[in-house]
């Protein structure tokens, strides 16, 4: 497993400490592998999800760490949502 993915699973489940997220949603980051979220915690699985997120290493640490809203990098293609968007606005303002 990537430094990306342990990286990524640590700072959301710090992210995710507390707030009330009840879906599942699956980071799918391009050359590096997937992290899975659910009510759980966030952890390394490429498991099915109501939604996948898609998006390159540098997007999806940018997200992580406030530099890049999810919408805005949506929006600007940098980020590709396939599945439940319901689900992937509720992980947007757990996020954000």
């Amino acid at each position: 497993m990537s430094d990306i993915i342990n990286t990524a699973v640590t700072a959301l489940n710090e992210k995710l400490a507390g707030a009330d997220f009840d879906g599942s949603a699956k980071f799918e980051i391009e050359g590096e592998g997937a992290v899975r979220i659910d009510a759980d915690g966030a952890s390394a699985s490429d498991d099915d999800a109501d939604v996948t997120l898609t998006a390159d290493a540098e997007t999806f640490q940018a997200i992580l760490e406030g530099e890049l809203n999810s919408t805005a990098a949506f929006m600007s293609g940098k980020l590709a949502v396939d599945g439940d968007m319901g689900t992937a606005m509720k992980l947007g303002a757990v996020l954000s």
